[in-house]
């Protein structure tokens, strides 16, 4: 196999770079500038400074206190993104998008019968810097979680190859916290059984991760050994479609609360005709003013369309949630693809892991 995960650099922030010359070399985020603005991308310049992804614009500005905040601009991001693909399509059309600016690619066959990957992604990334005047990192190996390290191991404008027969001494110098799926929790509970490196989770053994990790445990176990059969997948089911909001100020009564429910529905309608999506289980999502976070459910035997079906059951939802007393950081809906197999007469309270996407003016 040989699959290549290319990643581009600093991306929002580097698009926005480009386009405005003056930003060019300053330290900047991509972002709402607002009390609960979270920064999406920083460019290399205020990563100096400790700014970073996902990190709120008000610590971001007090770590950088020249920090140039930069409103997004994501249809610009998608027309990038098309670009990037129309490439890769030139070699490959094993293609699986993981965000708009960076995708895995199998080119074991490639359209212009390359024996070497790491030719073919010396050839994008010059292509990408060409066609956008953005740079590219890419990682090439023979599988999924070692492409996804190589990709991160030069950034900016990194090519790194890892061959199978060095793979197992890189995997044991890596630090655990590089591993997919070890957040931070789970890193911590790793340093608390001794585990630091790849070479520390290679001793453990399988029943061992297993009983302490469940299902993931295998998962660490394969990683640890250089094991990854997960294919590039080009096509895939959509399972949902959701929204969320955080507020500049948390509410608590009950016309704000539901005025904000009332335009998340509009919302994810909206959401739910652009993806030509049929679900039967909406989720309601709520993050309090303490960042504690729950999940509503309900599973009904008809289609979620419409504002009509949706907003009476939004709001049985949000009735079983008390914000007068604990008020509302964050709402979302969410609209999943599980069918029921048994027509109820009344609509059924599940609870249901669904990931949901902000709005992109928040």
């Amino acid at each position: 196999m040989k699959i290549i995960h290319v990643d581009m650099d600093q991306f929002f922030a580097a698009v926005e770079q480009r386009d405005n010359p003056e930003l060019k070399g300053k330290p900047i985020a991509v972002g709402h500038d607002a009390e609960r603005g979270v920064v999406s991308t920083a460019s290399y310049e205020a990563r100096r400074f400790g700014v970073h992804s996902a990190q709120s614009i008000q610590v971001a500005k007090r770590l950088c206190p020249q920090l140039i905040i930069v409103e997004p601009h994501f249809q610009r991001y998608k027309e990038v993104s098309a670009q990037l693909h129309g490439i890769f399509h030139d070699y490959t059309d094993l293609i699986e998008p993981i965000s708009l600016d960076e995708a895995f690619l199998d080119v074991t066959e490639n359209k212009k019968g390359i024996d070497l990957g790491v030719e073919i992604a010396r050839e994008i990334k010059q292509r990408i810097l060409e066609t956008t005047g953005l740079t590219a990192s890419a990682g090439v190996s023979y599988c999924k979680f070692l492409a996804k390290i190589a990709s991160d191991w030069r950034k900016p404008d990194g090519l790194t190859v890892i061959h199978p027969d060095r793979a197992l001494d890189f995997i044991a110098q890596l630090k655990v916290e590089k591993i997919w799926g070890v957040g931070n929790k789970t890193a911590e509970k790793m340093h608390r059984m001794g585990i630091f490196t790849g070479a520390d989770l290679r001793k453990v053994s399988l029943a061992r991760l297993t009983q302490e990790f469940g299902k993931m445990g295998s998962v660490f176990h394969e990683f640890a050994n250089g094991i990854d059969t997960r294919p590039v997948i080009s096509e895939w089911e959509r399972k949902s479609v959701s929204c969320e909001r955080t507020f500049e100020k948390d509410i608590f009564d009950n016309a704000a609360v539901t005025i904000h429910l009332y335009h998340t529905v509009l919302e994810l309608v909206r959401r739910i005709e652009k993806a030509d999506f049929e679900g039967h289980t909406l989720t309601l999502k709520v993050k309090f003013q303490d960042f504690q976070q729950i999940t509503r459910s309900v599973t009904v035997d008809h289609i979620l369309r419409t504002k009509e079906d949706i907003l009476p059951l939004a709001k049985q939802l949000i009735g079983d949630v008390e914000f007068h007393s604990h008020p509302i950081r964050l709402l979302g809906l969410g609209v999943a693809n599980q069918k029921s197999t048994t027509v109820h007469e009344d609509p059924r309270w599940v609870e249901l892991e669904l990931e949901f996407e902000p709005w992109p003016e928040a």
